[in-house]
């Protein structure tokens, strides 16, 4: 496993999609233990720009909580609802795949 790079301040706003987003709180910390990857989840505001598709999408699109369930696998998923709940953060493990229960 390589060691942890320190993290970066992200940049206010950042783009994501052609939109400019301001980064607000964390919302929450989800370990990939298969893989040894860490991502930090954060809430963000769009600012300005419109969406679009860009090299990493083939489509844009706003979900309610329960379309982002039926349409996501539930490693993702449960960052964008984690996101929405407003009770973070959120610590969650998984496989790459599948939820990891806590205890």
């Amino acid at each position: 496993m390589e060691p942890l790079a320190a993290p970066r301040p992200a940049p206010d706003p950042v783009e994501d999609g052609r939109r400019l987003l301001e980064v607000d709180e964390l919302t929450g910390v989800y370990k990939n233990l298969t893989r040894g990857i860490i991502t930090l989840g954060f809430r963000r505001k769009p600012s300005g720009g419109t969406e679009r598709t860009s090299s990493e999408s083939t489509a844009v699109s706003w979900l309610t909580p329960d379309e982002v369930s039926e349409r996501m696998s539930e490693v993702f998923a449960v960052r964008l609802l984690d996101t929405l709940d407003g009770n973070g953060p959120h610590v969650r493990s998984h496989d790459g795949k599948r939820l990891i229960p806590v205890g």
